[in-house]
């Protein structure tokens, strides 16, 4: 065993190396700075190579920006596209909690003609899936027009144009997906490539009410917008970054709730016909009014869009505003009212978004990347002539995965649930058996190990990882965003289960029924038991496995502990599961260190009965953790302290000389409670039973709690009562 376990170190060992070999890619590249923030672009980028022809390019222009490219003919400069780097643009996080940073060129005509990964922090695709993967996965844009619908998986008869995902990424393909469609949309509609229909004028209502704050905020005709300081990055604080109201003044009635009567006849005075009003304050920490805040200047943090279009704000666009009316407004450090002019397509009758572009630190790296936080704001209906008119939503990214996966959604479900009533009943099932007939618990289990494998692991690769604990911890400590998780509906639903099942019952009805990699080991284990190699297979000593089950802990803090100073060292670390070996990536298709690793944890798993389970899978650890805090728990007898005779047939090695069991370690393989029913298994019931025998008593059934139901002796019976005749009435 200490051998096996000086090779498996020699393994990790190897598999780091290999580690970083895989990261000299663009898996979290060295970017310089001046990437990010330099207005020659093309310094710092390889624009050449995602917009084929150019040989010059502009400085970066436009809000959010973009450069130029241009090819000389004659001596004569004719521009050829556009090339810009899509963390100038958006800020969309793939699986890692990351984007991905990705230069685009795109032609005149709105068609992209290249892109490149600059850099990406997707643990995936670090060791698992080869990065040119993604690569390929961008190719697809190659020639497609910035207008088509495009959508990851086969094409639906609404034109959508179907895209070849990523086996095992579909949260990175999504989220890259959305980052090359965003990005380019908003260069095309800049430049005047794409253009915007004009939408009816909002006719409004004047209600006769007068509305307080708390009215306006419960209707939505102010809304509310909180950055808080760790979603950009800085150090958290009780007071957040901003926290902005805001709302449309031309609506008579809010208009006049806000500014008051003369304020708001006055200002209405002022607005050309066409031109429309906006209020804002903040009582955050920082300004919303960013570094374009002079004279003739552009206030560059603020924007308001809807559907296409974008507007922006200069110094002429703004105006003091001094106070509010509303009863029980809020307190604030600065406010404002800003104008949106020359905005032919802009409907008040529509919903429109409030966005503040701001920009994220990098803990880690100290970059700055941009990011944009932005707030619906939609007229109360009451406030409409003919109420709210009606607009046709796309279903968000997520919901489209989960309708595309409904059936296997449903199939993972029922399973997961009949696994969950099998467990359940799991008292009649061992009452039925015994300790020569386990059949009745047996298939069940190994009915699951087998759609385990078969379906959950290899099929639908939803194996659950540690990288996700981890991801999961940064995103409650960072920002944690609902879309991200549901993107891999399979994972969602399995980690809620497994949160509520190990609740329940702690780790064992997860890590001994339905973990596809423990399922795939241990009935390895139990076909060679079915043969002559039974005899090769042994248990380590009861010592030797009280020392090496802590093993798996220590692999779990250090991989917490080192997330927090580095998720990159982390995600290289969690490499100790073979798991995307398995089922994500074949072994056929890794290197010879992840082989070599992989056959020889499946190799001794063929005669030690699930050794990384109980020794060194990080996932099993965090698991095992909450189940000190398990509402049910196994039965156990008062004989069961000096009896070892349930510890002896114990796979999981989780009972001590005391009869306790170790429900950290259980796996629940319910041998153990095959025996506390089995009147000639267990010592305390077969001693019993001969007694009974022996001096010719009833066998009486056992009950709940494990022992022989009392004989007890019935009273004498009594003479019945004659029975009196009914009086006739007449």
């Amino acid at each position: 065993m200490k051998a096996l376990l000086r090779l498996a170190a020699l393994c990790c060992g190897l598999l780091l190396a290999t580690a970083a070999e895989a990261g000299s890619g663009s898996y979290e590249a060295k970017l310089p700075p001046e990437l990010f923030d330099s207005p020659r672009l093309c310094d710092y980028a390889p624009c050449r190579d995602v917009l084929p022809g150019a040989d010059s390019f502009s400085e970066r222009q436009g809000k959010p920006p973009f450069v130029e490219g241009y090819h000389t003919v004659n001596g004569r400069r004719e521009r050829v596209g556009f090339v810009f780097l899509s963390t100038d643009i958006v800020d969309i996080p793939a699986y890692s909690g990351k984007p991905v940073v990705t230069l685009i060129g795109m032609d005149n005509a709105g068609r992209y003609t290249g892109s490149k990964i600059l850099k990406h922090s997707e643990p995936i695709l670090l060791l698992g899936i080869p990065e040119g993967e993604l690569t390929r996965f961008t190719r697809q844009y190659l020639g497609k027009h910035v207008t088509d619908k495009l959508e990851i998986g086969k094409g639906s008869d609404a034109g959508n144009a179907g895209l070849d995902g990523i086996t095992g990424a579909t949260v990175t393909v999504i989220a890259q997906n959305q980052v090359m469609m965003k990005s380019a949309m908003n260069v095309a509609r800049q430049v005047g490539i794409v253009k915007s229909q004009p939408k009816p004028a909002a006719r409004f209502l004047d209600p006769a009410d007068k509305p307080d704050w708390a009215k306006l905020a419960e209707e939505g005709a102010v809304q509310h917008l909180t950055v808080s300081r760790k979603q950009v990055g800085l150090p958290d604080d009780a007071r957040p970054y901003l926290d902005l109201w805001f709302g449309y003044l031309n609506q008579p009635t809010v208009g006049r709730a806000i500014l008051g009567e003369s304020g708001y006849q006055s200002l209405m005075a002022r607005l050309q016909p066409g031109e429309h009003a906006l209020f804002i304050v903040n009582d955050g920490s920082e300004s919303f009014k960013g570094s374009g805040f002079v004279r003739g200047g552009i206030y560059d943090r603020i924007q308001v869009q809807q559907d296409l279009d974008s507007y922006t704000f200069r110094d002429l666009d703004y105006l003091n505003l001094y106070d509010i009316a509303a009863r029980g407004a809020p307190a604030f450090h600065e406010s404002g009212i800003f104008i949106v002019r020359h905005a032919p397509n802009f409907s008040a009758a529509y919903p429109w978004q409030l966005v503040f572009l701001g920009n994220k630190i990098d803990q880690q790296t100290a970059q700055k990347t941009f990011a944009a936080f932005e707030r619906e704001y939609w007229l109360p209906a009451r406030y409409l002539q003919g109420g709210r008119p009606h607009v046709e939503r796309p279903d968000p990214t997520w919901l489209k995965v989960w309708k595309e996966k409904r059936w296997q959604i449903a199939g993972f479900v029922a399973f997961l649930l009949t696994v969950s009533l099998t467990y359940a009943l799991r008292d009649k099932l061992v009452r039925r058996s015994s300790r020569k007939d386990k059949r009745w618990v047996s298939i069940p289990k190994y009915t699951a190990w087998a759609i385990s494998v078969g379906f959950v692991g290899f099929g639908a690769m939803a194996q659950p990882s540690v990288t996700q604990v981890l991801t999961w911890v940064h995103a409650l400590i960072g920002e944690w965003r609902w879309e991200l998780f549901l993107s891999d509906p399979l994972i969602f639903i399995f980690w809620w289960f497994i949160l509520f099942s190990v609740l329940l019952w702690g780790r064992g009805l997860f890590c001994g029924w339905l973990c596809p990699f423990g399922s795939l080991t241990e009935g390895l284990y139990k076909i060679v038991a079915a043969t002559p190699l039974k005899r090769f297979q042994k248990k380590p000593n009861a010592r030797l496995h009280a020392r090496l089950k802590w093993l798996k802990y220590g692999v779990f803090l250090e991989l917490l502990g080192v997330s927090l100073y580095s998720m990159t060292l982390a995600e290289q670390l969690a490499e100790v599961e073979p798991f995307k070996t398995t089922f994500l990536v074949g072994v056929l298709h890794r290197s010879w260190p992840f082989v070599l690793f992989w056959t020889l944890i499946v190799g001794v798993s063929l005669f030690v009965e699930r050794p990384f389970c109980k020794y060194l899978c990080p996932l099993g650890a965090s698991l095992a953790i909450p189940s000190r805090f398990r509402l049910f728990g196994l039965k156990r007898k008062a004989e069961c302290g000096p009896c070892a005779a349930c510890a002896v047939g114990c796979g999981s090695l989780a009972i001590d000389d005391k009869g306790r069991i170790d429900q950290k370690e259980c796996l629940l393989c319910l041998d153990c409670m095959v025996m506390y029913y089995d009147d000639h298994a267990c010592p305390p019931l077969a001693q019993e039973r001969k007694r009974r025998t022996k001096a010719g008593q009833a066998l009486t059934p056992i009950g709940k709690d494990g022992y022989f139901i009392p004989i007890t002796p019935l009273p004498a019976e009594s003479k019945p009562a004659r029975p009196q005749p009914k009086k006739e009435t007449v």
